[in-house]
This record gives structure tokens, sequence and C-alpha cells, in this order.
């Protein structure tokens, strides 16, 4: 497994942008799909976006497409998700995750199906 460690969420407004990193150590990253999840108080963690081993797939959750990118930096072991256009609603405890590349493509990636999870970092988007 990997060992993951997000990092740069914080207090915004609406409207406002934000970049979550997430650091992995332990095994090599390349063998691993990528993805952010995200949980509000009282809700189910939700799928945010994925990208492939290779950086060269993305997908992204229709509540999030055209605000949020996800990205990697495999020579850094890290993964990247920029917010733009934060909405109150984008509040939430934000998760990276991974699944071995082996174990399916990123079009199908549902929460339970991970490998691995960070600590999570809180993003608090206020109106």
């Amino acid at each position: 497994q990997v060992q993951l460690v997000e990092s740069g969420g914080g207090l915004v407004q609406a409207g406002d942008s934000l970049r979550l990193s997430c650091a992995a150590s332990g095994r090599t990253f390349t063998m691993f799909n990528m993805g952010w999840f995200r949980q509000a108080p009282g809700k189910e963690r939700e799928f945010v976006a994925a990208v492939s081993w290779s950086g060269g797939s993305t997908t992204y959750a229709n509540s999030v497409k055209g605000r949020f990118t996800i990205s990697r930096d495999n020579a850094k072991n890290t993964l990247y998700l920029q917010m733009n256009l934060l909405k109150p609603e984008d509040t939430a405890v934000y998760y990276c995750a991974s699944r071995s590349s082996t174990r399916g493509n990123i079009y199908y990636f549902p929460a339970n199906t991970m490998d691995s999870w960070g600590q999570g970092t809180q993003v608090t988007v206020s109106s």
C-alpha cells in the first residue's frame, strides 16, 4: 500500500480558489490510479475526481466539473486538486485515495474499492 498525506485545506470565501496536495510514499506512485473524495457533516463520502496512473485520463463528479482540476506529478509523487469558483456546498473534509491500476480504470471508482486513504484536510467555504 501507499501512504498518503493531504495538505492545502483552509477557510475561504465563495468564489475563491484553493489547491490541495497529496504526498504519496511507500510504493511506486505510478502503480496507482488516484482520486479525491469528500465528506460533509452528516453525509456519506462522495467521489470528486480521479486521474489515471499516467495522468493521461481524468474524470469528475458533475458537481465539480468545470471548476476543479485533478492532476499528478509522478516525479514528485504528488497528487493535486485545483479548486476554483468554490461554493459553500463544497465545504467538506477532502481525502485523497489510491487504487492499484491493476484493479480497474478510473471510470468506476467508488470509495469502497480504494486501497489507501489519507487523513483528510478540511475545506470550508463561507458565503
